[in-house]
């Protein structure tokens, strides 16, 4: 089946059970595959087959049940869109406290008896009815009529069977504002005692109290979404291209492959390229994690976003656009804020469900308490708007997607890009971590550990092996200050190199090659070293001892795992021994060595079927399968690209602490789920019965709709600032 992915970002979505509307209608699409709609981020994930249905079909689709679908790739527009929200919740929320405020007051001051509030005469209820309700009827047009879209959304979604956040609101709003006007006519004629009856200032309270939590929800998704932001907002937006000779600076967006690039002191490279000519200096701390500035000359490669330090490079553009390695990071991160774990699934699917059940019970509610009462009409309006208010699902919608968003952003601060959220949500389940050797535990590349026989011996083996092939050669040659002049050079395979130095004949190799016994260099193999042996006219002059070294972070990172309680294997190709004195050397206890590429997934296969749950942790094509077999891939920043791609979590920094890192920041992330799913459930449990009337029956008070309504906004509220939390986690 062909099989096509696309991400939209979409606007009007104003609670989860929106999002799950969204799911419903796309997924009855004849060929679509998947579709996954986040609240936190408004961005829907679709899975379709092209053959059958176009990506405008599925928009349209979209848009015909009233939700906008936008482009908002650019950092720019992003921030725009989401500032004009926050702005237009500001105005509406400000118009509205500013006639809420007096219409609170007018309704509840002639109740307060505790203290002498200061009341006009003629507004005095029993004197001149007519005249208070008509003057909270003028206070509260005004809040209606800024909160209009709670009842415009709220109604047409009533009516297409698809209720949501705003059909309780407005339901409930809408009851208690014609309930009073109904009231105000009855006092108009003559029926001063239906003063009493007036719900004014409840309808206008609520909505100025969910306008308010609105607010402070969009200023709060707007900061969990900050990682991607700033590094959206690194890269440059113009750049120096080089036309005919003529320096000219374009948008970044015309930049064409191949183009030639001037980069400037102190400017950040546009795209991805290799220079082509200059010397400079360039700061990717962004991308590696390194603080120090790497030296570029011709034939190096740059990266987009990084800092060109000190020199003038002139490169050639290879990857623009979406194919830089910084739009990658972007685009993990975002895959991760947009993908849904197993328990955001679960409360997709209970808050797509929990209007229409809270609509019910508050109607049953309703009926129960009127027959219950005698025909007590006040009474049971009051159950009816108090369910409907207090059980708004905002708070079971938002719970997951935004600890996973603030999390993963956390994590692409740290240089840990966590692809998904159900990555994010396995990763704490790890008990088994299995490193491959080179490149993950080792730096994945020799150098010279050891000297045997003076810096002459050095000198004589760098010159002979200037010009072999072999991977150890260049590592010897690295070490050497000087070389002498060579002659007469051949290499025996598999054994070593032979010249002519200085008139002299040269042999570098292994012991039998040289002529030399094999025990003087065993102490060398048992630590995981090879020794290469020099003769200089058939007289044993020394050794150099040549290693992969291990990595500086490798054994904290391992004895930090061991800590946790988390069993840690190597897996390799090498050597039982060279994989034992590496084992060792960072405390390692398990070794699978001398394991064929093909064999690693097996290996892990192997581990998962005795109950572990493993991560593997690599950077070769050779590790990609044992990364996709095992419960969590981990792939080095520095390693292949194919690695990469396999992997659920990316450890840019190339640093194994991000492994223990990584770990933590997912058990504090789902410690974090379980709080706001607690609140979350915790305030609609408790609060359903009660605004129905359950403490009134055994003598307990009556919830005010009011209070209700701050409840409900206080749990959205709570949530967020929960989840906001993890940024503050020390990850270190």
């Amino acid at each position: 089946m062909i099989r096509k992915d696309t991400k939209l970002q979409l606007e009007g979505m104003r609670c989860a059970a929106c999002a799950r509307r969204v799911e419903k209608t796309v997924k009855q699409l004849e060929g679509v595959i998947s579709i996954s709609v986040n609240f936190a981020t408004e961005k829907a994930v679709v899975t379709y087959n092209p053959h059958k249905i176009s990506l405008s079909a599925i928009c349209e689709a979209i848009e015909k049940i009233e939700y906008k679908v936008t482009d908002n790739n650019r950092f720019d527009e992003y921030k725009a869109r989401k500032q004009k929200e926050i702005n237009t919740l500001f105005t509406k929320f400000t118009v509205s406290a500013c006639f809420a405020v007096p219409l609170l007051y007018i309704a509840m001051a002639p109740m307060i008896n505790i203290v002498s509030l200061p009341f006009p005469a003629i507004l005095v209820p029993m004197h001149h009815p007519l005249v208070y309700a008509l003057l909270q009827l003028v206070l509260v047009v005004p809040i209606i009529g800024v909160g209009y879209k709670f009842y415009t959304a709220g109604f047409r979604y009533m009516i297409q069977r698809s209720p949501n956040m705003d059909s309780l609101i407005a339901t409930g709003t809408g009851a208690a504002f014609i309930y009073s006007v109904y009231n105000t006519i009855q006092i108009a004629n003559g029926h001063k005692d239906a003063v009493e009856s007036l719900y004014f200032e409840t309808a206008g309270v609520i909505i100025t109290l969910i306008l308010l939590g609105k607010l402070m929800e969009a200023i709060s998704k707007g900061r969990t979404g900050e990682a991607i932001k700033k590094l959206m907002g690194i890269t440059p937006k113009t750049a120096i291209v080089l036309q005919n000779d003529t320096e000219k600076e374009i948008p970044i967006d015309e930049i064409k492959i191949g183009d030639i690039i001037v980069v400037k002191p102190g400017v950040r490279i546009p795209v991805d390229g290799t220079v082509t000519d200059g010397y400079t200096a360039i700061d990717e701390s962004m991308l590696t994690g390194e603080s120090t500035p790497v030296d570029k000359k011709a034939g190096d490669v740059v990266y987009a976003a990084s800092l060109n330090t000190v020199g003038v490079i002139w490169f050639k553009a290879e990857k623009i656009g979406n194919d830089t390695a910084v739009a990658h990071i972007i685009k993990l991160v975002e895959d991760a804020q947009n993908s849904k774990a197993s328990i955001v699934k679960l409360t997709d699917t209970v808050s797509g469900y929990f209007v229409p059940i809270v609509c019910v019970i508050a109607f049953l509610s309703g009926i129960a308490w009127f027959f219950g009462t005698g025909g007590d009409l006040k009474f049971a309006l009051t159950i009816f708007i108090s369910v409907l208010v207090i059980a708004c699902p905002c708070a079971l919608g938002l719970a997951t997607p935004t600890a996973i968003m603030v999390a993963t952003g956390k994590g692409a601060e740290n240089g840990i890009f966590i692809k998904s959220g159900e990555a994010l949500e396995t990763v704490h389940k790890i008990d088994t971590v299995v490193f491959d050797k080179t490149g993950t535990i080792t730096e994945g590349k020799p150098v010279v550990t050891d000297i045997i026989g003076g810096f002459d011996v050095l000198k004589y083996a760098a010159s002979v092996e200037k010009l072999s092939e072999h991977p150890l050669a260049s590592a010897i040659v690295n070490e050497a200050d000087e070389l002498y002049p060579v002659t007469d050079f051949y290499s025996v395979t598999g054994m070593g190199v032979q010249a002519n130095v200085n008139g002299k004949t040269v042999k570098v190799g292994h012991a039998g090659f040289v002529g030399v016994e094999q025990q003087y260099g065993e102490s060398f193999a048992e630590h995981g070293k090879t020794p290469l042996f020099v003769s200089v006219d058939g007289h044993y002059k020394g050794l150099i001892a040549v290693a992969d070294v291990v990595k500086p972070s490798s054994s904290a990172a391992i004895e930090t795992l061991h800590k946790m309680g988390i069993e840690v294997v190597m897996i390799t190709g090498d050597s039982e021994k060279t994989a034992a004195a590496i084992a060792k050397q960072v405390g390692i206890n398990k070794v699978f060595a001398e394991v064929l590429p093909q064999d690693k997934s097996s290996e892990i296969k192997k581990l998962q079927e005795t109950g572990r749950k493993v991560a593997m942790v690599g950077d070769g094509i050779n590790d990609a399968p044992a990364l996709t077999q095992a419960d969590i891939g981990i792939a080095i920043g520095s390693g292949t690209d194919v690695a990469i791609e396999s992997a659920d979590i990316v450890l840019m920094h190339s640093d194994l602490m991000d492994v223990p890192m990584a770990i933590h920041l997912s058990k504090q992330t789902v410690r974090n789920i379980r709080q706001n799913l607690f609140w979350a459930f915790g305030y609609n449990i408790l609060g359903i019965p009660i605004a129905a009337g359950a403490l009134f029956l055994f003598g307990g008070p009556l919830i005010n709709p009011m209070f209700a309504a701050a409840a409900m906004s206080l749990s959205s509220v709570s949530v967020i600032i929960n989840a906001l939390r993890l940024k503050n986690i020390n990850l270190k």
